[in-house]
């Protein structure tokens, strides 16, 4: 029987695997030839997917708690600008 970090490293690596077949076909089918993607346009989607496999360590703004237990007492949530 699987333990948990099991499961957890068994489902981070499909979805790792998933994840660099979406970024390759994102990669070759977007339509704005003048501005085409790269791999650098998926770093943070990576940061958090590696961050997943990582039990002791929450994904950043993953935080449920309250902040009277420790959670943050406040979050960003205004998105950054598009370049």
């Amino acid at each position: 029987m699987m333990d948990n970090s099991d499961q957890r490293r068994q489902f981070v690596g499909e979805l790792w695997r998933r994840f660099e077949a979406l970024q390759q076909w994102a990669i070759e089918n977007w339509p704005d030839a003048q501005h085409p993607l790269s791999s650098a346009d998926f770093v943070e989607a990576r940061k958090e997917i590696l961050a997943l496999a990582d039990a002791r360590h929450p994904v950043p703004g993953r935080d449920v708690r309250e902040p009277s237990e420790g959670g943050p007492q406040y979050e960003d949530v205004t998105p950054t600008p598009w370049p």
